[in-house]
């Protein structure tokens, strides 16, 4: 009898642990890049042989695909860093976030709560480590930079080639130098770890600024061994298939593989010690290429289409997700899983259901769309300091864009390209404001606007740089690079109106202020201070 109770009392103790470790809240880990797009090994796997994800090697992303779920079609709300960042942070999309929604002149104004200091009300440790909202935003703010941060162990991998390059002059080996990096990664996760209480659920944000511009020309190849010619035949029809371009973009993927490693870093910690298999872990990027047509600041699937994977205790593995989803809806899913009440302001919707689904391909028939925009990038970019206003919804069929100004350069002015003191190769190679301000400096924008009156690629560059109409719409199945606007073709008339009415619905009942007196809020946005002058030939506005 004593036997039999004492087996009884055993098994109703496993049955009690094993009921606790099923609501005990996750950790949360969430590694973000700085402009780092949807590329990884990962997608040349999904995609097939023939993309230029063929040429990138991303085995911790990969892992977290194989172990969790990926997602084949996520999206951020906009392709700067600063709306995407707010959104994301308050699960909006990026117009209902205030002074959020635009980059320069941004300033939280603790109008929307935030996932992480909800989290931080509820009992989780918080932290960050480098990039999380913007750089200018003061460390007292209610989530500014530096108020939650662990950085002492250095921060050397926000100029990750550049670093290297330097030791590896001075006599160090590549490997030895990433490895010195790669400490700091650590060393600042671990000072995190040491600074929660004990058995208190943490909520980590990794975000290093490396894969941003600019990196060392050629380090693609000497750092990382990726052959730039290993891409030729594979470029989308926007990128010029020539010598420098192909060699930029595997400069960038060289950055997207120490993103990679970096967290691989971190990922052997939570082994280490046994928090693996507890932590919620979402690795992803906050918007498309740098630098590059159709990238940053554009809203074709090349500027804000983003990896995304994520591996949880409760999710079966190894699935691949095709619904549309949007970087907002990780706010309320970090919420939920943290047992937190998700605000009812929140546009972003929770993926739980996902995640805990056994299913793969389309999961949720409902999120069949997704709505993206943009405002302001650098204040400067016309010279009436005006906004580049544009509002989208991609469907999986189609990609349906309104630009409310098309009278306006979508990429920024053509500063200096006419007349005499025309900006050096070097000039744009290494600064944003030369020309065309909206697109970062670099390699394949100084190549493009040198060969702008080549006869070969001057419709090239008036198709990336020039003014676009008030409509597009590209038709994904027979056009995946996005290059045949055919909003103008009867053929399409009808879903070109569904979208249009789609998309304004979607605008009007979340209170976008751009359809309010013709956007007034954005055309005239305050600024945090002054305004820096504007690049040759334009004129200060003096900020509201």
């Amino acid at each position: 009898m004593k036997r039999c109770l004492a087996l009884l009392l055993l098994v109703l103790c496993l049955v009690g642990s094993a009921a606790a470790a099923e609501t005990k809240r996750p950790n949360i880990l969430f590694l973000f890049a700085d402009d780092w797009g949807r590329f990884t090994s990962a997608y040349a796997q999904l995609d097939g042989p023939g993309t230029i994800n063929d040429a990138i090697k991303t085995p911790n992303f990969d892992r977290l695909a194989r172990e969790g779920v990926l997602f084949r079609r996520a999206f951020v709300s906009s392709p700067s860093c600063t709306p995407c960042r707010s959104a994301l942070l308050s699960g909006q999309h990026f117009w209902r976030t205030g002074r959020g929604a635009i980059l320069r002149g941004a300033v939280w104004e603790g109008t929307q709560p935030v996932f992480p200091l909800l989290l931080k009300d509820a009992g989780y440790h918080i932290g960050e480590t480098y990039k999380v909202w913007s750089p200018g935003v003061p460390n007292d703010a209610p989530y500014g930079n530096g108020k939650y941060a662990y950085e002492k162990a250095g921060n050397r991998v926000n100029q990750f080639s550049e670093n290297v390059t330097k030791m590896v002059a001075n006599g160090t080996s590549v490997e030895a130098a990433k490895e010195t990096l790669y400490k700091e990664t650590l060393g600042n996760f671990e000072a995190f770890l040491a600074a929660r209480g004990k058995d208190q659920p943490f909520c980590y944000w990794y975000g290093p600024t490396n894969v941003h511009r600019k990196w060392v020309q050629g380090s693609g190849k000497k750092l990382w061994g990726i052959e730039p010619d290993s891409l030729k035949g594979k470029l989308p029809k926007f990128l010029p298939d020539v010598p420098i371009v192909r060699e930029d973009l595997t400069d960038y993927f060289g950055e997207a593989q120490a993103f990679d490693a970096q967290v691989g870093v971190i990922l052997k910690k939570l082994e280490a010690i046994g928090e693996l298999d507890n932590t919620l872990i979402v690795m992803s990027g906050d918007h498309g290429a740098p630098g590059f047509p159709h990238g940053k600041c554009n809203l074709y699937d090349f500027g804000v289409g983003v990896s995304l994977a994520i591996r949880w205790g409760g999710a079966k593995s190894g699935r691949v997700v095709d619904d549309l989803v949007t970087l907002p809806d990780l706010a309320p899913t970090f919420l939920e899983l943290g047992e937190v009440a998700v605000p009812k302001n929140m546009t972003g919707r929770s993926l739980v259901n996902i995640l805990k689904s056994e299913k793969s391909g389309q999961v949720d028939p409902t999120r069949d769309a997704v709505f993206v925009g943009r405002e302001r990038h650098v204040e400067n970019a016309r010279a009436d300091f005006m906004p580049y206003p544009q509002r989208a919804i991609r469907t999986n069929d189609f990609l349906y864009i309104i630009n409310f100004h098309p009278e306006r350069f979508p990429l920024g002015d053509h500063y200096r390209l006419d007349g005499d003191n025309v900006p050096t190769a070097d000039e744009i190679a290494n600064n944003t404001r030369a020309t065309i301000p909206d697109e970062d400096a670099g390699p394949t924008k100084a190549w493009l606007v040198g060969v702008r009156n080549d006869p070969q690629w001057k419709d090239h560059f008036t198709a990336v740089y020039g003014k676009r109409p008030r409509e597009e719409l590209y038709d994904l199945k027979s056009d995946p690079d996005q290059m045949k606007n055919v909003a103008a073709d009867e053929k399409y008339a009808k879903t070109r109106a569904q979208l249009e009415e789609r998309l304004l619905k979607e605008l009007k009942e979340t209170g976008d202020p751009r359809l309010v007196d013709d956007g007034k809020f954005f055309e005239t946005p305050p600024m945090s201070g002054p305004v820096n002058e504007p690049p040759a030939g334009g004129k200060k506005k003096a900020a509201d």
